[in-house]
């Protein structure tokens, strides 16, 4: 690849941890997808030398593409396209029309709050951000700050901090004539996205390594894996000629490991489960993970029409009130059990009135484990209203956080094989 990028990320609070880097890791796929190398990602404070010391270390390195994320607003600490214009040594002009825009976006902003403000004292804050390099293409505001692209070698995108406004701008920015012509020389890829559930990461690298001698042009495949949330990430690009070199791969995955492939074009368990849900109705049981299945089933658009509800029962108290579980069987074989899991689906299909329930019920830790039920146990039921279902029992490693969110995976992943056709 020709075209090189990299990307500086400002703001003390990203920094030091406060908040997390949202804006890198999604610039650096949007990037890939582009086919455009990125050679680095930055932090720095608010500080104008720390943002000029990354310009200049990027600019060395012969990127031909700076994107810069933060530090726009209307505060002192905000000062990113002050020190873009001196690093690409334009003036700071002020530009009426963009000054004006603002001002209708904070008229209708107050109007929307109900604020009784003194405008002329709120404009004279905001009007920094109508303050641009000279010659510079302006992006129209998301929120109430625009970005710019200022050309040169390198060309600078500078775009806000929030995600919500980041994004759509940096879609906008792309089709500018400025970033075009910086991007020119750019690789074209196609990508293609598998994904796999139960199979260990040693069992995917042998069969790549038997892909090598049994795919011919593999090393035209530009391969990339990734273990996230208990499932396994295998990321392709290829320049479309290779198409068919992608094929042969395709096919050797799934011959090698069909029971455990469950996407083959990028969707994701959450996508899929919705998509089985469609003409039913599902609530949940949760006691170690505490609403976090729930949540995921809720973060899919038109959920409502769906997902009826969902008990959070970590005392066992709850799970016989809210869940009709006999606390007999709680006694007999613990709330860690399958039996009580079991019970737990099947109180919530008769709580809620649903077609399809999912529990869960384990031990997260870092304490409550025993010798035969360790830290990392967890139970799953999935049932349904006319009689099908499946309880499990997994032992997972990790810690807290990791355990709770693997358990959602595995939930999905069971629901997802309950109600496939």
């Amino acid at each position: 690849m020709t075209v090189r990028a990299g990307i500086v990320v400002t703001g003390t609070e990203v920094l030091t941890g406060r908040v997390q880097d949202r804006n890198g890791p999604w610039l650096a796929d949007q990037l890939l997808e582009l086919g455009i190398e990125l050679a680095h990602i930055t932090l720095c404070g608010d500080r104008p030398q720390d943002i000029e010391a990354q310009l200049r270390f990027l600019a060395a390195d012969g990127v031909d593409l700076i994107i810069t994320s933060g530090g726009l607003g209307p505060t002192a600490d905000d000062m990113t396209v002050a020190v873009v214009a001196a690093f690409c040594g334009r003036d700071l002009i002020l530009d009426p029309e963009l000054e004006d825009t603002i001002a209708g976006i904070l008229r209708k902003l107050n109007a929307a709050r109900g604020h009784n403000l003194d405008f002329e004292a709120v404009m004279a804050a905001n009007r920094k951000q109508a303050l641009i390099p000279a010659g510079a293409a302006v992006l129209p505001p998301v929120g109430t700050a625009p970005g710019v692209v200022v050309t040169g070698a390198p060309t600078v995108v500078v775009l806000p901090g929030p995600p919500r406004e980041l994004q759509p701008m940096w879609r906008a920015a792309v089709q500018t004539p400025e970033v075009q012509q910086a991007i020119a020389g750019r690789t074209h890829y196609q990508q293609g996205t598998v994904r796999m559930f139960g199979l260990p990461e040693s069992a995917l690298a042998e069969t790549l390594r038997d892909a090598e001698s049994e795919v011919a042009g593999f090393d035209r495949l530009e391969i990339t894996t990734c273990l996230r949330r208990g499932e396994l990430e295998i990321v392709t690009r290829y320049e479309p000629d290779a198409a068919p070199v992608y094929a042969e791969l395709l096919d050797l995955l799934q011959r090698r490991h069909a029971a455990e492939v469950f996407s083959t074009d990028g969707a994701l368990i959450d996508e899929q489960v919705a998509g089985l849900l469609a003409g039913r109705t599902i609530a949940t049981a949760e006691s170690c993970t505490a609403g976090l299945l729930a949540a995921r089933l809720a973060d899919q658009p038109g959920c409502s029409a769906y997902l009826l509800g969902s008990v959070v029962a970590y005392a066992n108290s709850a799970k016989a009130q809210l869940l009709q579980v006999d606390p007999k069987l709680i006694d007999e074989h613990g709330a860690v059990s399958e039996p009580v899991a079991d019970a737990m689906a099947r109180g919530a299909l008769s709580r809620f009135g649903a077609d399809t329930a999912v529990a869960i019920t384990g031990i997260a830790g870092p304490g409550g484990g025993t010798e035969d039920k360790p830290v990392g146990t967890v139970c799953f039921s999935v049932q349904t209203a006319d009689g099908r279902g499946r309880t499990v029992t997994r032992l997972m490693p990790g810690e807290r956080a990791d355990i709770r969110e693997r358990s959602t995976t595995i939930a999905l992943h069971l629901l997802r094989q309950l109600l496939i056709p």
